[in-house]
């Protein structure tokens, strides 16, 4: 059974990031014209009602994420429907959740698996005893003996009374491993206080020294640097090292209790209790376990590239030109032409727009503005950026040497603009020019930190 409608994404986009829902719908039309996040921060202002490169990016990610959930919800609800198992309650909590997490636990119940110590149990027909422990009733009908003998069937696999209640354990433990809110509780544990150890292989001490550091490390999940995670499960993968991940097994029963045991003087509460402990060591451990270490993969992966970023910013950042002087222009017909001065430093000093072109084709105000700005600035060399009109602003910058309005020493480069869009609406060009607008970072990196490839001089 899928979701009547079409779900409003933009609305629940808008309300996760507090936009107005109408500049977030023009948003994501843009994007699905095949706009990129520069462009429109760049290009489409009056569309989004001036959205800076952050929020539109923000818009584009969680607009995703939503069509990734939906698509999944869809097919959750299809899934149990078609089992004869959608309740409205259970309907409702799927459709309420806005979680991949907390979707796929509430589906985990219902989802087709291998055949499991449950499912074995209830083929023998021991599900109505499973029931009497969850149900956690003081007094029992009959002694717990006469209870489980009417079960007792050697031809199903069910030697005796004992065989009949492990049976049962076994369909409470997996009814706790697949209960949403222990799972979630779980995580929260494991990941607050689980610990991560190593140790080294049996007969790879020599082969694998260079990760001796880890043939005997323990370190706590949570605060654990991203380049060691990456080391241990590296050594791991490469079979130098045998990882495990440990968390409190007391602190982790005490929250299945809290979530499974109603009543503890409970006539059944010991094979509950069996049930709960078994439920954690050999099914909720082990998936708990799976999931942060995802998680932790996920983030030391997220911290590498940051990481790797960062070195490469600075590489791209080096002048290439060494200490001169720069004017870099980014090209433009309607919207003109944006110009950022930089000294020595590459740091920004001064920025202007012209607009030498179709449409205004104010030629001679453009050639006049930047040839003030490069006698102010001792401006030493000129990078056009190759782009929309680079061709017609390289000739009217050469035009200005040939009359003599630039510096005979002056350079005038076309140089490749490749990138400079990308990052003028990034995250790290917004550190870099917080009060910048994305028109003006562009021209800066591509003047002060791209490699200049010359088509003339």
């Amino acid at each position: 059974m899928a979701i009547e409608g079409i779900p409003d994404l933009a609305a629940t986009v808008a309300a996760e990031l507090s936009l107005p829902r109408a500049a977030v719908e023009r948003t994501l039309a843009l994007f699905a014209g095949g706009a990129t996040v520069p462009f429109i921060a760049r290009y489409r202002k009056e569309a989004t009602g001036g959205l800076d490169e952050v929020k539109i990016g923000q818009i584009q990610e969680r607009h995703e994420y939503h069509v990734q959930l939906e698509a999944r919800r869809n097919t959750i609800l299809d899934s149990i429907a078609a089992q004869g198992k959608l309740s409205d309650d259970l309907r409702a909590r799927i459709l309420a959740t806005r979680s991949k997490t907390e979707l796929e636990d509430l589906y985990l119940p219902y989802k087709p698996k291998r055949r499991t110590k449950a499912t074995i149990a209830r083929e023998r027909g021991l599900e109505p005893l499973a029931d009497l422990v969850w149900a956690q009733a003081v007094c029992l009908e009959k002694p717990r003996e006469a209870l489980a003998r009417p079960f007792v069937d050697a031809a199903k696999g069910v030697p005796d009374v004992e065989a009949a209640w492990q049976g049962a354990r076994d369909i409470v433990a997996e009814r706790i491993a697949e209960d949403a809110d222990v799972r979630a509780s779980l995580r929260d544990l494991a990941l607050a206080e689980g610990r991560l150890a190593s140790r080294v292989a049996k007969g790879k001490e020599q082969e694998g020294k260079k990760f001796e550091d880890y043939y005997a490390f323990e370190g706590p999940a949570r605060t654990l640097p991203g380049h060691r995670v990456l080391a241990l499960f590296r050594g791991e993968n490469e079979g130098f090292l045998k990882v495990s991940f440990a968390v409190d097994e007391e602190a982790a029963l005490a929250r299945i209790r809290r979530r499974v045991v109603r009543e503890r003087r409970a006539a059944l509460v010991s094979d509950l209790e069996a049930a709960l402990v078994d439920s954690w060591r050999r099914l909720l451990g082990p998936s708990i376990e799976a999931d942060v270490r995802a998680t932790l993969q996920e983030r030391a992966d997220a911290e590498a590239i940051r990481v790797f970023a960062e070195n490469l910013r600075h590489l791209l950042l080096t002048p290439p030109l060494g200490g001169k002087r720069v004017l870099a222009i980014d090209p433009g017909f309607r919207t003109g032409c944006k110009v950022v001065a930089l000294d020595e430093q590459g740091d920004l000093v001064e920025e202007a727009v012209i607009y030498p072109h179709e449409p205004q084709k104010r030629g001679s105000e453009a050639k006049q503005a930047l040839a003030a700005l490069a006698a102010r600035h001792r401006i030493e060399a000129v990078a056009v950026g190759n782009g929309t009109a680079g061709r017609e602003t390289h000739e009217l910058v050469r035009a200005m040497k040939r009359e003599k309005l630039l510096a005979a020493a002056c350079v005038v480069v076309l140089v490749n603009e490749s990138g400079a869009s990308v990052y003028s609406a990034s995250e790290i060009a917004r550190e870099e020019f917080p009060d910048k607008d994305v028109t003006v970072r562009g021209p800066r990196r591509s003047g002060g930190a791209f490699r200049i490839r010359s088509r003339s001089w």
